[in-house]
């Protein structure tokens, strides 16, 4: 069984609450994008809406309120941001449950290693770990990375920071490889997934998805979920 992961990627505050609110009691994990416009050419609240600055991020780093319904739900931040890292104690203040690094976006993958390395053992604990990587990324970085990590997250694009881009046949293929060059290690996928492809991407070894438009794009978005969740 794979884990289904609804994804929201989202500019204003407020659409990020009605979509968790729309979730509540249909799963437990919900990931949230997060797009700076430097990574990648997206933004995404809080970056959409003045940064760091943005008045209900504000709030939640003053501990005035958490993240929406934030006793219901295990957050995955997937940062698609240039300096996550550097940042890395500010996103932790949101509560999340998993936070998710993309290769492309390290400026000096020696610093990135010692940051992982370095990781608190009660972050460590309590909050996973995960590397994202692109078809075009090099596989032999991300498996020498891979044992820092508590799972991976294949991207299905190479465009990445908006939703609805073609799943590649060489994040499959990446899929089939890694499952079979470290045994045990959890992969996830996210982009381009739909419910013709699911099957497939399954069988290469897959044990999450995220899933954004598939599902928001939906005439019938509780249903396409059901749908999902009886594939995996």
């Amino acid at each position: 069984m794979a884990d289904i992961v609804p994804a929201i990627l989202e500019k204003d505050f407020r659409e990020i609450k009605n979509k968790l609110t729309f979730l509540r009691g249909l799963t437990k994990c919900v990931q949230i994008d997060f797009c700076d416009g430097v990574y990648v050419s997206n933004q995404t609240w809080p970056f959409a809406s003045g940064g760091f600055e943005d008045a209900d991020f504000l709030k939640i780093m003053n501990e005035e309120e958490g993240l929406p319904f934030w006793e219901d739900f295990d957050f995955e931040f997937d940062l698609m941001v240039a300096e996550a890292v550097e940042n890395f104690n500010i996103y932790m203040k949101l509560g999340p449950k998993r936070m998710i690094f993309h290769l492309g976006a390290q400026k000096n993958l020696e610093d990135f290693e010692h940051f992982l390395e370095g990781l608190d053992m009660y972050i460590r604990d309590n909050v996973e770990i995960g590397l994202a990587f692109k078809p075009n990324d090099d596989l032999s970085i991300v498996s020498r990375l891979s044992h820092k990590v508590d799972f991976l997250q294949c991207m299905g694009s190479d465009k990445i920071g908006i939703q609805g881009e073609k799943f590649s046949l060489k994040a499959l293929e990446d899929i089939k490889f890694l499952k079979k060059e470290l045994p045990g290690i959890v992969i996830s996928v996210d982009i381009g997934i739909n419910l013709e492809n699911t099957e497939s991407i399954l069988d290469a070894g897959t044990d999450r998805f995220a899933v954004g438009s598939s599902i928001w794009k939906s005439p019938d978005p509780i249903g396409a979920l059901q749908d999902f969740q009886s594939l995996a």
